[in-house]
């Protein structure tokens, strides 16, 4: 039976749609923004201000100068071998050590797990960092990006947080059954917790994608820049051979506008055509996770 709704209830049904599709606009047009821009002609987006909503003429020649840097390909290369890796040491690191701290009968759990709470307020600053690094061995290689970030603290602490709302009685009759703690790991836990390893993988590889920090630090050897070291130099350093070139036929301040909004969809739209597909698992991920004390 279809439930009759007061004037006071459809009011407020209308508000929120209004409500969400002012915010839906608020948070696409600046994408959507940047995309025309990066079409447009150089010098017709140069003297244009105000709303755009498609581009002005039409022209490429933004992402032909991006992608003729010699070091692009190779650097998109790089970074995909970064997220990969990364994020498959992140994940082995961040489940394997939350089940550990799920467990009721572990051994001096709250002293552990204020030991690794403190990691999230303290660190050791930068040149510690880079000195440990060096003396490691691993300085300009690509374990100097992936090891010393091998496992999120805040995202471990959300993982075991899903661990512990799991029904503990799954975990009782297997290991009433002679299950090990490896059997009730891989056999009970895992397949019930694709919500949030879905999250925090998609955590961690965002973070692997946009990272440039690190590798701008102990890299050396520009083979191995990941593609936002080689964008940033593009955006904000301008090293870039052939945009004499093109300032032979368009003001260098127009190729320069297009050109920024070019490299930000270039480094922008892979990592978001990721997200629909693990969009499903987001939510329920995200409140299990954080919610369940």
């Amino acid at each position: 039976m279809k439930m009759k709704r007061s004037p006071g209830e459809r009011i407020f049904e209308v508000v929120n749609i209004l409500f969400m599709a002012v915010m839906m606009i608020v948070t696409l047009y600046p994408l959507w923004y940047v995309a025309m821009a990066s079409l447009s002609v150089p010098t017709r987006m140069m003297a244009f201000r105000g709303v755009l909503l498609a581009p002005l003429g039409f022209s490429l020649e933004a992402y032909t100068e991006v992608f003729k840097h010699p070091l692009l390909l190779r650097s998109y290369g790089n970074t995909i071998l970064y997220v990969v890796l990364g994020t498959t040491i992140n994940m082995v690191m961040t489940f394997h050590g939350a089940y550990v701290l799920s467990r009721k009968d572990l051994f001096f759990k709250p002293y552990i797990v204020f030991l690794i709470t403190v990691t999230m307020f303290f660190g050791g600053g930068l040149i510690p960092n880079y000195l440990l690094i060096n003396s490691l061995k691993m300085n300009n290689t690509i374990w100097a990006l992936l090891i010393p970030n091998a496992i999120g603290t805040y995202n471990m602490i959300m993982m075991r947080t899903y661990f512990q709302g799991l029904p503990y009685e799954l975990e009782e009759s297997a290991t009433i059954d002679g299950a090990s703690n490896m059997c009730v790991l891989y056999r009970i836990i895992l397949p019930l917790s694709a919500p949030i390893i879905a999250v925090i993988g998609l955590y961690y590889g965002v973070g692997h994608w946009n990272s440039w920090y690190n590798a701008m630090i102990y890299l050396r050897d520009r083979t191995l820049y990941p593609i936002q070291l080689i964008l940033r130099e593009i955006l904000i350093m301008g090293s870039y051979d052939s945009l004499e070139e093109t300032a032979a036929n368009t003001t260098w301040s127009a190729v320069q506008e297009t050109l920024q909004y070019a490299t930000i969809m270039v480094a922008t739209v892979p990592i978001l055509c990721v997200y629909p597909f693990l969009q499903k698992y987001f939510d329920k991920g995200v409140l299990v996770g954080a919610l369940k004390g």
